[in-house]
């Protein structure tokens, strides 16, 4: 390179010295006069040029390759399938958290995804795009929902009816059946608007009309409902069998019972009690404060509703839980509010023990994820000895426990009774019977023999051939000895005495792992099982549906399309369904 032309097409000249020499080790910019050292590599040179004179160079070093860092991994934008995944789970979690669709307009929200995803360009899903993911969502639900119920041979229903607070009436229907592997599973069906007033041959056309949506009307074992007359009597025009909520019976016979009872004035005076504790936030500070001076929980009372199973029992135990705490938070005070008397707790305390069993059986036969319907008359035969009058109880007690058999002996003998032993036999923890008398037991297994023979007998009838026979076959048949009936009676014996005598299992064990290691061995007996078991007792999951109801039908939603309340509902049971497995 010449002297005169300097480096980099004269951008940097060699330095002259004073007696007129040139320094090869020494360059000087022409733009900035700025003296820098060179050894035969122009790499300082270009960066500075680069870094100062960008505007004015004329050839660019190419950019420097750095080595790919997280910070700016995290830093690049949400692909396509990563967007659609965030759609999707905020669509899940509007349905199943019951959450306005509104909600992906809220600032909060987008300001948490951008601070989770550090891409501050993503932008939330307009309202439309949310109910478009959820229909989509509720559809593919449906049809998985479908598929299981095709592959099922029984289903079993609960239904009824709710109101909401935009004063719209609703039919509320769950369907529980048990899959191939004999888990029993609970799904709502309909949360459908009614216009029509509920008489019977309308509830059972709407009963009818569920069905048919879901195609199963040939395969509905029971319907439970409650005790009112309008369902009992729809229940007759439906070609499946009915069974009344045992729960709504057991409560009502506690009410009944407690009606004009010795108990009205303890009961009266907790009322008050817990009233002037729960409408005055200043009288709840002031229990708190007592419950810590005498070293208990905190705990806040419990109000008796009339419509709110157990809470009777609640209030009591709370009560009692806290009685020095409750007296000395009334003394602070001048008011007409008295406690109980000991006389009064004393009697509310063996109250509270007979309610203790009745709140067991109840929570004992609410459950959906097992089997209940077998537990109902082991579970009121306990009952019946809780309430067996002793030499030790008081009149007030004696008179309780004897309205309460006579409502609850009244109220049994209007549940399905047959359905409810042969269920109870079909469970390998109750198959002993010990719930009923030697008459019943007996009366119990030669209805299960018949169920038996009606099933081959169907079997039988479904397999004929369309096709006559020759008149010679025929007559054959009608002159040999008539043997087939009795080897078929002899075949479902041995059937049912081979169930018989199969070891119980325990109390806590689970029936339905017991049939599922067992359903080869007795596949007659384990089709009756998946039918009668599968049955509720009660009608609990539709009082949960509509509790559910409640929180997607509110105030501020109360305009919702019935439509929407459908989808909405339905699939907040299924994808909660799905989270608890």
């Amino acid at each position: 390179m010449e002297v005169g032309k300097g480096l980099l097409n004269g951008k940097f000249i060699y330095k002259m010295m004073a007696d007129g020499s040139v320094d090869k080790t020494k360059v000087i910019c022409t733009y900035c006069r700025c003296e820098l050292s060179y050894h035969r590599s122009l790499s300082s040179l270009k960066y500075h040029l680069m870094a100062k004179h960008t505007a004015d160079a004329d050839s660019t070093p190419p950019p420097r390759q750095t080595q790919t860092t997280l910070t700016s991994l995290q830093r690049r934008p949400m692909d396509n399938s990563t967007r659609n995944k965030v759609t999707t789970a905020i669509a899940k979690w509007v349905a199943t958290a019951c959450r306005p669709v509104n909600v992906v307009e809220d600032e909060g929200l987008l300001e948490i995804i951008h601070i989770a995803s550090n891409d501050y360009t993503y932008e939330l899903p307009s309202r439309a795009t949310i109910t478009s993911k959820i229909h989509n969502i509720y559809e593919e639900e449906k049809t998985k929902i479908e598929e299981a119920l095709r592959q099922t041979n029984t289903v079993a229903l609960t239904g009824d009816y709710w109101t909401s607070l935009s004063n719209h009436s609703y039919l509320g229907v769950t369907a529980h059946y048990f899959d191939t592997h004999w888990n029993l599973q609970s799904h709502a069906l309909t949360v459908m608007k009614t216009e029509e007033r509920h008489y019977a041959d309308v509830c059972a056309e709407h009963f009818m009309q569920v069905a048919r949506q879901w195609n199963i009307e040939l395969k509905i074992s029971t319907l439970t409902t409650d005790s009112a007359r309008n369902m009992i009597a729809a229940a007759r025009q439906l070609p499946f069998d009915h069974m009344p909520c045992t729960a709504h019976s057991l409560h009502r016979a506690i009410t009944v019972s407690l009606q004009n009872s010795p108990f009205d004035s303890g009961l009266a005076k907790c009322r008050k009690v817990v009233g002037h504790f729960k409408h005055s936030p200043a009288n709840a500070a002031e229990l708190e404060q007592q419950q810590v001076a005498h070293h208990q929980k905190k705990q806040s009372l419990t109000q008796e509703v009339s419509t709110r199973w157990n809470s009777t029992l609640e209030m009591i135990s709370r009560v009692h839980r806290n009685q020095k705490p409750l007296r000395d938070a009334l003394a602070l005070h001048a008011n007409n509010i008295n406690m109980p008397t000991a006389a009064e707790l004393d009697k509310l305390k063996r109250l509270e023990n007979v309610l203790e069993h009745c709140r067991y059986v109840s929570e004992l036969l609410g459950g959906e994820k097992f089997v209940s319907c077998s537990v109902v008359l082991p579970a009121l035969c306990h009952l019946s000895r809780v309430m067996e009058v002793s030499e030790d109880d008081p009149r007030y007690m004696i008179k309780f426990k004897e309205t309460f058999t006579t409502d609850m002996d009244k109220r049994k003998d209007e549940t399905n009774i047959t359905w409810l032993r042969v269920a109870t036999a079909l469970d390998p923890r109750f198959k002993d019977l010990k719930s009923l008398s030697r008459a019943d037991r007996a009366e119990v297994w030669s209805s299960i023999c018949a169920l038996l023979r009606e099933r081959g007998d169907g079997l039988a009838q479904r397999d004929k051939p369309v096709l006559a026979e020759p008149l010679k076959k025929r007559s054959c048949l009608m002159s040999a000895p008539d043997s087939s009936s009795d080897d078929e009676d002899d075949c479902i014996e041995k059937c049912v005495e081979r169930y018989k005598a199969e070891p119980p299992i325990g109390i806590e064990d689970c029936p339905l792992q017991w049939w599922s290691k067992h359903e080869g061995a007795h596949s007659e007996m384990a089709y009756l099982a998946r039918r009668y078991l599968a049955a509720p007792a009660t009608s609990i999951p539709c009082e949960r549906l509509f509790s559910l109801s409640g929180h997607v039908v509110q105030k501020k939603r109360a305009a919702l399309s019935s439509e929407n309340v459908n989808r909405l509902v339905c699939l907040s049971n299924w994808l909660s369904a799905k989270k608890e497995k």
